[in-house]
């Protein structure tokens, strides 16, 4: 597998033309780079935000967590959605308007859900607001257009720490303030920050001239073509998937077991069981590390020590079943693999193509799906075989992951 850096375009260019090169950033690189890695961070947490208020949700609305459930899976279908509509027009229209333009949709949906009177309501802003909380997958492409080549990967590891920042923050701290002032407060302090991040980073795009000549959503259209012209995009959609469905369903069924009594459990209190969401930060301080190493050994070499990484730590978890320490110490294992695997294949896939924003949606939705379907295995193999059913489950998926695309490859000269 050739280096990212080293990829040559393999699929027809889109049917949008830009009438003028993209004019410089009005700030210094690395001020734009970091705001838009805290735009990234912030718009990403929209999507988790729900799953750590359901108890406080369903105080407030008469019910019980377990009937408010749903609301968080209602956020993902949302994700998925925008995922599929929004994302590829990143090829298409002027990604300036459009990340303004999706901001705001988000800040307004998110401000509705805070003053939503009852489950239907706030399910139906949550939908929106992670329909159009797709911004991070706008910015990443850019990112890797305007990187230098020998940059690249570390520059979208950036954004990768900026996105899993925002996941933990929205675990952690969201649960800390809904407690201390109403999930209400949680979700009114989300919406203004998507309005003043997404239309300051909105501001500090470059500016772009883009004439569509074709549908809107031809983008989406084009996924299916895409895919099948590009090895490389397919086998790192693949491998994200596998890597991105251990992770699933082991970190989603960890509640089962920290929160759960007996032999089959720690016994924690859901408040110290969601502290345990800390271990993502590990995935935030190796992604810079991670891009750079992408950048000086290539793509493969990367996730080929992801999936090591990863399969080391599948056991450790299993002991964990009963001894706290390796349970630490798999959580951090696996997010180091996560994040790295993570930050190679998503620069495989923005650089083999001539349609990076299409590439990126296969990739980001490939991913999805595995997490989504390891996930849903995961529960009900707890249900039946306990924390080790867990384990193979995840085990299957990394094994499926690699032994799918671990095939032979023709020689070839890589593009220079």
């Amino acid at each position: 597998m050739p280096s990212s850096e080293t990829a040559a375009p393999t699929t027809t260019a889109p049917t949008t033309t830009v009438s003028s090169a993209p004019a410089p950033a009005p700030v210094p690189p690395g001020i734009f780079l970091a705001l838009i890695a805290l735009c990234t961070a912030v718009t990403a947490a929209n999507i988790y935000i729900a799953a750590p208020l359901l108890p406080l949700m369903a105080r407030d609305f008469g019910s019980t967590p377990s009937a408010l459930a749903w609301i968080a899976s209602v956020a993902q279908f949302g994700y998925a959605a925008g995922l599929l509509f929004f994302a590829p027009l990143g090829d298409r229209v002027n990604r300036r308007r459009l990340v303004a333009g999706l901001s705001v949709v988000a800040a307004v949906a998110l401000g509705l859900g805070a003053a939503a009177p009852g489950a239907t309501a706030l399910a139906a802003a949550v939908l929106v607001a992670s329909a159009a909380t797709v911004v991070p997958q706008l910015l990443v492409p850019l990112v890797a257009e305007r990187a230098p080549a020998h940059r690249r990967a570390s520059h979208v590891a950036a954004l990768i720490a900026g996105l899993f920042t925002g996941v933990v923050a929205a675990r952690v701290l969201g649960a800390l303030v809904g407690q201390a002032f109403g999930w209400r407060y949680v979700f009114a302090g989300a919406a203004v920050l998507t309005a003043l991040l997404g239309l300051a980073s909105a501001a500090v795009l470059p500016a772009e001239h883009r004439r569509r000549t074709g549908p809107l959503f031809a983008g989406l259209a084009q996924l299916p073509g895409v895919v099948r012209g590009s090895a490389e995009l397919r086998r790192a959609c693949i491998r994200q998937g596998g890597m991105y469905g251990a992770w699933s369903a082991l970190w989603t069924s960890l509640a089962l077991l920290l929160t759960g009594s007996g032999t089959g459990g720690y016994g924690m209190t859901t408040a110290t069981a969601g502290l345990f969401g800390l271990f993502g930060l590990a995935a935030a301080v190796v992604a810079p590390l991670a891009g750079g190493l992408v950048d000086r050994f290539g793509a493969a070499k990367v996730v080929s020590a992801g999936y090591v990484t990863a399969a080391v730590s599948v056991p450790l978890f299993w002991v964990g079943g009963g001894a706290l320490w390796a349970l630490c110490t798999a959580a951090i294992v696996l997010h180091m693999a996560l994040v790295a695997n993570h930050i190679a294949n998503q620069t495989l896939a923005l650089t083999t193509t001539s349609t990076p924003a299409v590439a990126n949606t296969a990739y980001v939705v490939a991913g999805f799906a595995g997490g989504a379907l390891a996930s849903a295995l995961a529960g009900t193999a707890f249900t039946h075989w306990g924390w080790t059913g867990v384990c193979a489950v995840a085990a299957l998926w990394l094994a499926l992951g690699w032994a799918t695309t671990a095939t032979p490859r023709r020689s070839a000269t890589p593009a220079r």
